[in-house]
């Protein structure tokens, strides 16, 4: 199917990462969220991207002001029926995202199909909220998303051949390297990492080392190029611990069952890089 439009729901670090990409690919964006604030806040940080990329000599300056031309913002979700393709990349909350992808089935024309940035909630029971599951499928965007090169790609039980395949060629055409997931809790990226971000918090809450201790030894030992609570941090710890409460409900089983002290940290309100304060201090 011919793609010209593409639809964003959520301005956020991965909603207006996926608009940047998108745009620069030569697509037309409707990068939409609930507040004018939000959407002006990630029109700012596309913007802040794209000099970047001017002044280190990757684009030209009339490459990124055409590049923000294509991007327009919405604060209502009615608009989105203009779009051949739709991405939510709303806050990791199970009720919020069926919420939304109702609405998106009663506003979006039927051939259009509705993608989730979901890190970990199973497509399956994303795509029961439609009347088209069959034209539902995760399209899993790595932080930053207009650095990071991987998508994962996750098809549902429901999910059609032909839904897969343009996922798949959208995201090559986005310059990025898809991996077929199939449908479990957390998929492959955040089955694996999430706990061991876990584990790392577990050291931490039973005073096994500090953070610094604890990134240095995975950042020297293991060649990661960030430790797991910097990490955890970047990533926002109420979504680290949204995902590991889906992959504890998913599986039943212990192994991921989420460490006190990330409950604690969220509870408190100290959710990383974006609350100026997580397991590290921020200005």
């Amino acid at each position: 199917m011919s793609i010209k439009t593409f639809g964003v729901i959520g301005a956020g670090q991965m909603g207006n990462g996926i608009a940047q990409v998108a745009a620069v690919s030569g697509l037309d964006v409707i990068m939409n969220d609930i507040k004018t604030e939000f959407v002006e806040k990630g029109k700012a940080n596309i913007e802040k991207n794209l000099s970047r990329n001017v002044e280190k000599g990757r684009m030209t300056g009339e490459e990124a002001n055409a590049v923000l031309s294509r991007i327009k913002t919405s604060i209502v979700l009615t608009d989105l029926k203009g779009a051949d393709f739709v991405v939510e990349a709303a806050t990791e909350n199970e009720k919020l995202k069926l919420k939304i992808f109702q609405d998106l089935d009663e506003i979006c024309p039927s051939q259009v199909i509705l993608a989730t940035n979901t890190s970990s909630i199973p497509i399956g029971r994303i795509a029961g909220a439609t009347a088209r599951p069959e034209l539902v499928i995760g399209m899993h965007f790595m932080n930053p998303v207009p650095v990071m090169k991987l998508v994962e790609v996750i098809k549902g039980l429901a999910t059609s051949q032909e839904t897969f395949k343009t996922t798949w060629d959208l995201s090559l055409k986005f310059g990025k390297t898809p991996a077929e997931a199939n449908d479990f809790p957390g998929f492959i990226a955040n089955r694996i990492l999430m706990p061991m971000i876990n584990e790392a918090v577990f050291c931490l809450y039973q005073n096994v080392g500090t953070c610094e201790d604890i990134d240095t030894v995975m950042k020297l030992g293991m060649n990661h190029p960030m430790g797991p609570l910097a990490l955890a941090d970047l990533i926002g710890l109420d979504t680290c611990l949204a995902i590991m409460e889906t992959l504890y409900d998913g599986f039943k089983d212990s192994k991921y069952r989420p460490c006190p002290l990330l409950r604690k940290y969220v509870e408190t309100g100290w959710l990383g890089k974006k609350s100026g304060r997580g397991f590290y201090q921020y200005n």
